[in-house]
């Protein structure tokens, strides 16, 4: 989420009035209003002849995908396009098989005859490390001049110095020669725009933008598929599968927002509930970055509710609630209690209703396909986000600004991901076991660390923008931004600067947990590394969140509005 949980929340002091107590900040509305409703069964419906044609052409790419041989180029890039396209999903025992197989024949020796190529060594670094095999960083030592520079000759090789900007991006911490790469290829690169083709410059600018690593799938796929066409060499098969299979996916995702759509007017939270934001799509659109695949709808449908009632308590605790009324609402969630309803204000009342209806109806789903117990983790999970919210409103209330240990301790747990993180299980079926949920319980440091990234961008992006920052009461604004600068008496600079190096650090320990063997499947630990996809999405420049007019709105309409041409 990370859902600007740091902004002040006030109560009643001494003869300080309600009036004066809570603020009134005003969101911008919805932009969507009852858009997605239009997305019934009908319009969104899904022909035998669509689906017959998807398995058609879907079984000719698996064949072109296990004839090719393992230790080609070609069979390299074809797993590429296929990934980037966004139809891997299709064939990940066979793109799995695939890259084992390269792996074993690369490693541990990889003085081929495609050692010397820069492009061919990065882009086999890249897949490997992509999906957690190990591939040690020194395949790129002979591209390094006797002053342990990559050598300057290489910056005329501008695929080979996209395909090592993109497999820079897969470094572990100490791991210096990836990072003198992404140095090294992003500064070549970008002076190098005006000399490129057209074509070939829009996919440098998209990667400098955002490299793959950091990419959101439906939105890279989207953007994929129109560069890919431009390429001369794409496979045309290949290209007509990815645009079905997208607009296929639309139409499940569409209906889906349609249905979670009418569940949210239903509880016409906008008009009773009008200090909070009304961001249901840019949630459904949150959740889709984390999974998108299509027997993954329930799970989805259960998130999206989870993101969309916690951003609305995350809007009580900042802006409406006054202290009192906080400490009731943190018990009440606490004790998990529907008799407990009737003594909450009525603008409470209607949060803790949805939310019960919410885990009633996952613990419903759940029953039906025997794993009820996934539920308790879920709970509980939650409860720490609200405490961990009702901590950071006791510290506004008492206008104590906590040290960067005291502050990060709550405020990784307040930016929702850990939460996030645990409940995103719910909802995946068989592919999830109770000690998967005991794995992710316990908050490992691919959690702390997708939740750190969460929290530091988030605070960056809010820092000094908020409505209430124009209030004289609320002059100072409680962030990662503001203790840092007050325990350390650093500038505003300063403490960005530092946050960046602690993002770009969290980064590389996802990257390392993603290589660590675990008894999580890797595919599981890809919910996390999704979130952090989503937050660097979200949030790179502005709040993509709460402004809806954002770059967002265009996002969501590349992804759930526009097909692609056929």
């Amino acid at each position: 989420m990370a859902m600007n949980p740091s902004a002040p929340s006030i109560s009643t002091k001494n003869n300080v009035s309600l009036e004066d107590v809570r603020r009134s900040v005003t969101y911008h509305p919805t932009i969507w209003g009852d858009y997605f409703l239009a997305y019934t069964s009908e319009v969104t419906e899904i022909s035998a002849a669509e689906v017959e044609e998807l398995e058609r052409q879907k079984e000719i790419v698996r064949k072109l995908l296990t004839q090719t041989p393992n230790d080609s180029l070609q069979k390299m890039e074809l797993v590429d396009a296929i990934e980037r396209l966004g139809v891997g999903y299709h064939f990940v025992k066979e793109i799995d098989t695939s890259l084992r197989n390269i792996q074993d024949i690369n490693y541990p020796k990889y003085n081929n005859k495609d050692s010397d190529d820069l492009y061919i060594v990065a882009l086999r670094f890249r897949l490997l490390r992509q999906h957690g095999y190990y591939l040690p960083c020194d395949v790129f030592d002979k591209f390094i001049d006797h002053q342990g520079n990559f050598k300057e000759s290489l910056a005329n090789n501008v695929e080979g110095m996209l395909s090592l900007y993109e497999a820079s991006h897969f470094g572990v911490d100490g791991e210096q020669i990836l990072d003198k790469a992404l140095q090294f290829s992003s500064s070549r690169l970008q002076s190098l725009l005006h000399q490129m083709s057209k074509s070939f410059s829009t996919k440098v600018n998209e990667a400098l933008k955002s490299p793959i690593h950091k990419s959101v799938t439906r939105l890279a796929a989207r953007k994929f598929i129109s560069m890919y066409q431009e390429n001369d060499s794409h496979n045309e098969m290949l290209l007509n599968f990815a645009k079905l299979d997208f607009n296929i996916l639309q139409k499940i995702h569409q209906k889906e927002l349609s249905d979670i759509t009418r569940w949210w007017k239903a509880l016409d939270f906008a008009n009773k509930l009008p200090f909070a934001r009304d961001r249901m799509v840019e949630c459904y659109f949150w959740i889709l970055a984390l999974y998108f695949e299509p027997h993954l709808g329930i799970a989805r449908r259960i998130l999206t509710k989870v993101i969309a009632i916690a951003s609305v308590f995350d809007d009580i605790y900042d802006i409406y609630g006054t202290l009192d009324d906080l400490q009731l609402f943190t018990n009440t969630i606490q004790s998990w209690d529907a008799n407990a309803l009737e003594q909450l204000p009525p603008y409470m009342r209607i949060c803790y209703k949805a939310l019960l209806e919410i885990y009633d109806e996952m613990e419903n789903e759940m029953e039906k396909v025997g794993t009820p117990y996934c539920v308790q983790y879920a709970k509980k999970e939650m409860k720490k986000l609200v405490s961990a919210y009702m901590e950071e409103a006791k510290w506004f209330y008492n206008k104590y600004t906590p040290t960067m240990e005291e502050y990060m301790k709550v405020a990784v747990v307040s930016s929702g991901y850990v939460m996030l993180s645990t409940t995103s299980l719910v909802g995946m079926g068989d592919l999830v076991t109770k000690e998967d949920f005991d794995w992710f319980s316990r908050e490992p440091l691919l959690v702390r660390a997708s939740a750190t990234i969460a929290r530091l961008m988030d605070d960056m992006v809010g820092y000094g923008v908020r409505p209430m920052r124009e209030l004289e009461m609320f002059e100072t604004k409680l962030s990662a931004v503001q203790c840092y600068m007050n325990q350390y008496g650093a500038s505003e600079m300063e403490a960005f600067a530092e946050f960046q190096e602690q993002v770009k650090k969290a980064w590389k320990d996802i990257n390392q947990e993603c290589l660590q063997k675990t008894t999580v499947s890797f595919s599981i630990l890809m919910n996390v590394v999704n979130l952090a996809r989503a937050i660097n999405l979200l949030y790179m420049d502005e709040d993509g969140y709460t402004n809806p007019k954002a770059k967002v709105k265009d996002y969501i309409k590349c992804v759930l509005i526009e097909p692609v041409t056929i």
